[in-house]
Formats: C-alpha cells, sequence, structure tokens
C-alpha cells in the first residue's frame, strides 16, 4: 500500500490523545477511536508514522498494533487478559532451576535471586523456588495478591505486559521491567540465561542469532511502550 497521507500530529482528546493524519483522527484495526493515555504513547505511535516511506511496512506498527489491542482487546475484558498473564506466575522461568550440584544453578542463583527477592519484596509475595521441571503451585496467597496488582494495571500497561511475560516466560521479569528504574538489558539478560548458557556450551548459528536478537528487540519496545504509558 502507497502512503496516503503528509503530515502527522497529536491532538488532545476525552480521555487522551490521538493521532491525525492530515487532521483525520486514527481509528484502531477494530474500528475504534484509538485514543490513548498520555502524550508520549500518543507520540511513540505518531513516530511510527512518520517514519513510513511511500511503500507502507505494516511490520512497523509495532506500537500501533499493542494500542489496538489494548483498545479492541484488553479494553473490552481485562479479566481474561490478566488471567493470561497470571499463568505465567505458575510456571515463571526463574523460579525452576538446575539441580543445586550443576553449575548452571549455582548462575542462575547468582542472577536471578537478586530479581525475584527485589519482587518480593515490592509485592509482599513469597515465591516457590524448584529445582527440576516438577511444576509446583505457587502459594494462593502470592497468586491473589499479583492478580490484585494485575487488576489495577490500565489496559495499556496490561497489554506491553503480556508482551514481556510471553518474550520472558516469567511475570517476575515482566513486572520488574514496569519499574521507573528497571534496567531492561539486564532483565532480558536473566530471562534468556539457559539459552545464554547452551550458546556458550555449543554455540550458535546465524538464524538462531536473530531470532535471539529480534526477540530481545521485542522485549525492549513493550517496555518502551509501557514507560509511554506511564509518562504523564
Amino acid at each position: 500500500m502507497k502512503r496516503f497521507w503528509k503530515g502527522v500530529s497529536v491532538e488532545p482528546e476525552s480521555g487522551g490523545w490521538q493521532v491525525t493524519l492530515d487532521g483525520r483522527r486514527v481509528r484502531t484495526q477494530g474500528g475504534a477511536a484509538q485514543v490513548v493515555p498520555s502524550r508520549a504513547l500518543a507520540e511513540l505511535l505518531a513516530d511510527e508514522w512518520r517514519a513510513q516511506g511511500e511503500e507502507i511496512d505494516p511490520a512497523a506498527f509495532r506500537a500501533r498494533d499493542l494500542a489496538d489491542y489494548a483498545v479492541d482487546v484488553v479494553t473490552l475484558d481485562p479479566a481474561q487478559v490478566v488471567a493470561k498473564i497470571l499463568r505465567y506466575a505458575e510456571t515463571d522461568t526463574l523460579c525452576y532451576r538446575a539441580d543445586p550440584d550443576e553449575p548452571l544453578h549455582r548462575r542462575q542463583w547468582a542472577e536471578w535471586e537478586p530479581v525475584i527477592a527485589a519482587l518480593e519484596a515490592r509485592e509482599g509475595v513469597t515465591l516457590e523456588r524448584v529445582s527440576g521441571i516438577v511444576h509446583r503451585r505457587q502459594p494462593a496467597a502470592t497468586l491473589a495478591r499479583l492478580q490484585q496488582r494485575l487488576e489495577s494495571l490500565d489496559p495499556f500497561t496490561l497489554a506491553a505486559l503480556e508482551v514481556l511475560a510471553s518474550l520472558s516466560a516469567s511475570l517476575t521479569v515482566a513486572l520488574s521491567a514496569l519499574e521507573p528504574d528497571a534496567d531492561p538489558a539486564a532483565l532480558w539478560a536473566a530471562a534468556e540465561l539457559e539459552e545464554t548458557w547452551q550458546v556458550e556450551l555449543w554455540g550458535s548459528d546465524a538464524l538462531a542469532e536473530e531470532r535471539r536478537q529480534r526477540r530481545a528487540d521485542d522485549f525492549h519496545h513493550a517496555v518502551q511502550f509501557a514507560r509511554a504509558a506511564a509518562h504523564p
């Protein structure tokens, strides 16, 4: 599809901000008004439109796709999205570790334990750590507290959080990434620890490295989206 607009701007709208193309307000893929909660997020969306060339590249609209998901899906049924994200607490990568006598376990402890301990302190929860792959349920009180935390988030933050949890296979990493002082690179390194370990042992190839980089980029973009949504 050819570029069909010349000017891109951001305008205040009832309940937030909206991108306009040549004065026409952008709508979601579901047909709703694409109103976002902060000017910073609207500018992030606008920058995607501004960066397009004469031929439109749909893959370059990552922020738009997340915003549309927040408006068209999360807003209509936030409970379903909360339940989906909460499952990552039950299978949190950072809670499942190698046997204590394995070298990997020591590295997992060194890199993962500070992240988990910080989350427990912030959220007032206790997470079960497991050696091996046998599933162990997290305490009911922990799950209830984490559910309340998720329910307190706005649809745009929830949309970003779902991406973060999916990519990292960890609710611990995802929630930690929402903190204002979070280091996304360090959190992604923690999420990728086991894959990094395997690469160090056995090596990698170009396709695998391309996939790893793409996933890292998606993680960092979701953090950027969440921070923009939270920005005044």
